[in-house]
């Protein structure tokens, strides 16, 4: 029996909606975004940049959690873990990105560092060891920001607290398009994130920058479909949100998610890697849950001082978009999975390591 996800990667429909891509191609050259480090994972995968015609270039910005969080963030939860003697929780890719202690490290020195299975993991942890305080790093965007959401809510246990460096990404599509050095003409956007936040908050900023927006699912018919999409709508000069992705994306998103999110957080000012703070970018406890907030229960605050990169490290370029993976010095010399001098080339969803794991040649 055919499995019911063949269809979306058949070879011929990829090729049929390679076809009607070039069809749709301008005369004048497109630079096309995707936000999303799975996508850039399944077009590196499935070498679909070799389908594109020279006009249409897709580049990656600032899609993965692990690459844009900043060191100080990270900083904070191995202080956590080695001053405070805190236990912390978190996901796998954020071990191993560099910084002035990489939780990795923090580990290595005695700190109390796991990779768990989400908010969920942490929750249970702090039920099992209650006699010691758990702290869940919670990183991503909207579509883990609405588990941690439901942690915080679900009464959790006493000991348990939140160390938040989640990122919402339409105030960083905002900031991305008033830079002057970087030219979008359009956006893919994530279908994950799609499904919990819905298409409605970037309508206005489609019709306001005349960039047109294609929500796209995972497999290289989505994502080929997303692409054609797109480009007939950059072609067109049509500044719209379109859902190419319908199948879990709805208009109004997730409205139970979106309302956990609402009771439990609050927009804030945040950082960034390689985007600098962005107004209403972060999410913070909401003031009546502040107990919860991992910063003010062990009255520890973030580095201001602490650098974005490591020296050489290109990685805050290639997520603004404005440097292509290869064209950094180090990528693929001193800089590889297994010895990576930055996030971009530690994280599934990271450009560098995607580029490099999948690279022709």
């Amino acid at each position: 029996m055919t499995h019911p996800g063949a269809r979306f990667r058949d070879p011929a429909l990829v090729a049929q909606l390679a076809d009607r891509l070039r069809a749709a191609t301008p005369d004048e050259p497109l630079r096309l975004m995707h936000v999303c480090g799975t996508h850039e994972n399944a077009i590196a995968r499935n070498g679909l940049r070799s389908l594109l015609p020279g006009a249409v270039e897709v580049i990656a910005g600032p899609g993965c959690p692990v690459c844009v969080c900043p060191p100080a963030d990270i900083d904070l939860a191995a202080r956590l873990a080695l001053d405070h003697g805190a236990g912390v929780a978190t996901v796998g890719d954020m071990m191993r990105v560099p910084g002035r202690v990489s939780l990795t490290e923090a580990r290595t020195r005695g700190g109390d560092v796991r990779v768990v299975d989400g908010a969920a993991g942490a929750v249970r942890w702090a039920r099992e060891e209650p006699e010691r305080e758990v702290v869940l790093f919670a990183v991503g965007f909207e579509t883990t920001a609405c588990t941690t959401a439901a942690a915080v809510l679900a009464e959790p246990p006493p000991n348990l607290s939140f160390l938040l460096s989640h990122r919402l990404i339409p105030p960083a599509l905002s900031a991305l398009l008033t830079m002057d050095d970087l030219r979008i003409d359009g956006f893919l956007m994530p279908g994950h994130v799609l499904t919990v936040a819905g298409t409605e908050d970037y309508t206005p900023l489609a019709v306001a920058s005349g960039r047109p927006m294609v929500v796209a699912g995972f497999e290289p018919v989505d994502v080929m479909l997303g692409l054609a999409r797109l480009v007939e709508l950059a072609g067109e000069g049509r500044g719209e949100v379109a859902n190419a992705y319908p199948r879990a994306v709805r208009s109004g998103g997730n409205a139970k998610a979106l309302a956990m999110m609402d009771r439990a957080f609050q927009a804030v000012d945040a950082r960034w890697r390689g985007l600098g703070e962005i107004p209403g970018s972060g999410l913070a406890l909401q003031p009546e849950l502040s107990s919860l907030d991992a910063c003010q229960r062990f009255g520890v605050e973030p580095d201001p001082d602490l650098p974005d990169s490591l020296p050489g490290c290109s990685c805050g370029d290639v997520m603004a978009g404005r440097l292509d993976p290869t064209e950094c010095p180090l990528f693929g010399e001193s800089c590889t999975p297994e010895a990576p001098r930055g996030p971009c080339m530690v994280s599934f969803e990271g450009t560098c390591r995607n580029r490099y794991q999948y690279r022709e040649g």
